[in-house]
């Protein structure tokens, strides 16, 4: 890929904010030097239901540099939920140390403040609690009688399954694991917080600042005017940074109290319980077609876990219901409250979850129908989302799926499984259909022109953020693209609440939502600079000659960008394929992805170089759900077996593949005016299905429960009918 600086969009420039990060100028959020800071230590419990019945905080307190120990005896009274299970959301109230009530292992419990890092955390191991213990609700799987409908939409239906299945030809019936587990995003979730004359100011790794605002000011029942959150940079997040957490609270309660900035950060094993996760998830699989491939029947049914006291549901069926041309389609997903923390949204939720079911049963049932797995998706492909009769604003899916196997060599695979072999390897190849909406909100920037000897300078302005998928090089390429000014000459100031206001990063809507909230303030600029010297909007005249002109060394202008009317009237998704070829040891189960092959249809790409990035990452966590990655409980305490990087297993250069990623030209301006899609959460997609479905090519037998390890792979049978 080449890489150039040049103006607008669609060049593959390095990063502008590139040198800041790799000289360490790049400020997160725990590196502000704040005046008078001192540090906050969180403790939690150690057991996962039950009641507090005494602490004891007598010897921390007798500790240098001790400033407070808050727990529920003495913390502030926040808001509450007079719901039992309240829906958790990206702005919901985060009310903590309530209560004695325990409801989790790990929940917090109190907080140590001191003057250092040190003293409060040795400080923390002081405290002591005393419990009153009731026996947890640990695995779903033993309390199904539990299993509620989380809310109307969890199911939806057309036609009739029971007689499309009647109908079929040939039929699957399967259940798909999908396990636990966790964000582990590089950068800790953290925060200083000061509390001055009623005033809150946040300096938190948050991927949405205006929700982080909404939730610190609900649950402490201040305006939101009073709140200022700031978060210029965020060393990743995956989703687990989407809402304000607990800790967000925690620190500024403790500000409050002491009357000093607060430093908190949240430790890596209690990132395994504090900083929510991906749930498990139970899905079985029905489906039919006739001999020829034609399908006639699809259901998912979903069983997964949420928490005792929030509410969350992963809609893993939301793929089944649009990807392919079913007649009889059933959507089904029930919760069963569990002592464990609040599940909640990682990276492209119920897509990368659901898409491994989907896409194993699409392959199993080809392979039943003796079909190419490819010739079968295409057989079944569709214009028209036939969950809302609406039609696809574009859809490549086919020709992502052709050119795929062009690129990855499909035509050497051989269609019986296991017959494929290099010395003591077996060599399988694997294909997956992939899609993730490309959702696009409204939002809002600020541009500010400044003439300095007849060269131009601009700034954007807006909350949102980079959490290190290139925000600030895409929106420096867009306003360089409308002002016709080199990307040098452009600044870009993001995540800060005092900005305009935006839907900050996740799922997949920022890059669309964030290129044309700063189109929409470049062309106000140049609009309103041309109506006040009386020149036509079509006219092509420069910045510079339009400032010179008003004489004029700065200028400001706002703008706005929302969905049209016919973007609601659409259904608007990016699609793609994942190719895979793994060699698995005949003697040891021991695999390797040799080859990975994407291909994507997501409309324009506004720089192909960060866009590699996103979906190299996204191929990267899609292997770790096949390879390695889960969060293991503890059946009987509740407590995580896997809470470090030691036990909890994620890829690592040697485990990847050759990667080829292919973004196939697709212009669709019913999606947004610059025609831009999300790519971030399509790259996990169906990636894990891909694998598994390699493997079986590889081996003969179907792995169903992920992750694939050795030993599974070792003591499974062959399917009926592998030779």
């Amino acid at each position: 890929m080449e890489t150039k600086t040049s103006m607008g969009i669609g060049n593959a420039i390095d990063r502008v904010e590139g040198h800041l990060k790799v000289t360490g100028k790049a400020k997160y959020s725990s590196e502000f030097q704040i005046e008078n800071k001192v540090y906050a230590q969180a403790i939690t419990s150690t057991i996962a239901k039950g009641e507090i019945i005494s602490v004891d905080t007598s010897e921390a307190e007798k500790q240098k540099g001790v400033l407070a120990i808050i727990t529920y005896k003495n913390a502030e009274k926040l808001k509450t939920s007079d719901k039992k299970l309240p829906v958790l959301d990206v702005d919901s109230i985060q009310p903590v140390l309530q209560s004695p009530n325990i409801h989790y292992y790990g929940e917090y419990i109190g907080l140590v403040v001191a003057e250092t890092f040190e003293q409060a955390q040795y400080a923390a191991r002081l405290v002591k609690f005393e419990y009153k213990k009731e026996t947890p609700k640990i695995n779903f799987k033993n309390h199904r009688e539990d299993a509620y409908r989380p809310k109307e939409e969890s199911d939806y239906s057309r036609g009739n399954v029971e007689e499309g299945l009647a109908e079929a030809d040939v039929k699957l019936e399967m259940t798909y694991n999908t396990p636990i587990e966790h964000h582990h995003p590089m950068e800790l979730h953290a925060i200083i917080a000061t509390w001055e004359n009623g005033k809150v100011k946040a300096y938190a790794s948050q991927q949405m600042i205006d929700n982080a605002a909404k939730t610190i000011a609900k649950t402490f029942q201040i305006s939101k005017e009073n709140v200022r959150v700031i978060s210029p940079y965020v060393g990743g997040g995956f989703g687990s940074k989407l809402a304000a957490k607990q800790h967000v609270i925690l620190a500024i309660m403790a500000a409050k109290k002491v009357g000093r900035p607060i430093q908190l950060t949240v430790t890596r094993n209690q990132m395994f319980t504090n900083t929510n996760l991906r749930q498990y998830n139970e899905q079985k699989m029905r489906i039919g077609a006739k001999k020829n491939g034609t399908l006639t029947a699809l259901s998912h049914e979903t069983l997964s876990h949420t928490s005792t006291y929030e509410e969350f549901q992963e809609s893993c069926g939301a793929v089944t219901k649009m990807l392919y041309k079913v007649p009889n389609n059933l959507v089904t997903h029930r919760l069963v409250p569990t002592n464990l923390q609040t599940p909640f949204a990682m990276r492209a939720p119920g897509e990368a979850t659901g898409s491994f079911a989907l896409e194993c049963a699409m392959d199993e049932l080809a392979w039943k129908l003796k079909m190419d797995p490819i010739d079968f998706r295409i057989k079944n492909d569709t214009q028209t989302d036939l969950s809302n009769d609406k039609p696809f604003s574009s859809r490549l899916l086919k020709e992502c799926l052709r050119i795929g196997a062009e690129k990855f060599g499909w035509k050497e695979r051989n269609m019986e499984p296991a017959t494929k072999t290099n010395g003591n390897w077996l060599i399988g190849y694997g294909v997956s259909g992939a899609s993730r909406g490309a959702p696009y909100q409204k939002t809002s920037s600020k541009v500010i022109l400044e003439r300095k000897n007849q060269t131009v300078y601009a700034t954007i302005q807006m909350d949102a953020t980079d959490i290190g998928t290139g925000s600030y090089t895409i929106i420096a390429q867009t306003a360089s693209e409308y002002l016709k000014i080199p990307v040098e000459q452009i600044n870009v100031e993001l995540g800060d609440s005092l900005f305009p206001v935006t839907p900050g990063s996740g799922g997949s809507w920022g890059a669309a939502s964030f290129a044309n909230g700063a189109r929409m303030a470049c062309l106000n600029a140049i609009k309103e600079l041309k109506k006040k010297l009386n020149v036509g909007e079509n006219e092509e005249i420069s910045v510079e000659k339009l400032l010179t002109d008003n004489k004029l060394d700065k200028f400001e202008a706002e703008g706005t960008a929302e969905p049209s009317e016919e973007f609601e009237k659409h259904s608007v998704y990016s699609f793609g394929a994942n190719f895979c070829e793994v060699w698995v040891d005949k003697d040891t189960g021991m695999y390797r992805i040799k080859k990975m092959v994407n291909v994507g249809a997501c409309g324009k790409i506004l720089n192909p170089k960060t866009s590699f990035g996103q979906i190299i990452g996204g191929l990267t966590m899609g292997a770790g759900m096949a390879l390695a990655e889960q969060t293991r409980v503890e059946p009987n305490f509740g407590n995580f077996i896997t809470r470090s990087f030691a036990d909890y297993h994620v890829p690592v250069n040697l485990d990847m593949a050759n990667i080829e990623v292919i973004f196939l030209p697709e212009e669709d301006k019913i999606a947004n005016a610059m025609g831009v899609k999300g790519v971030g959460e399509l790259g996990i997609t169906s990636v894990a299905a891909s694998i598994a479905n390699a493997i079986f090519n590889a081996t003969g037998k179907r792995m169903r429960d992920l992750p694939i390890t050795p030993e599974k792979l070792i003591m499974a049978k062959k399917e009926i009918g592998v030779a």
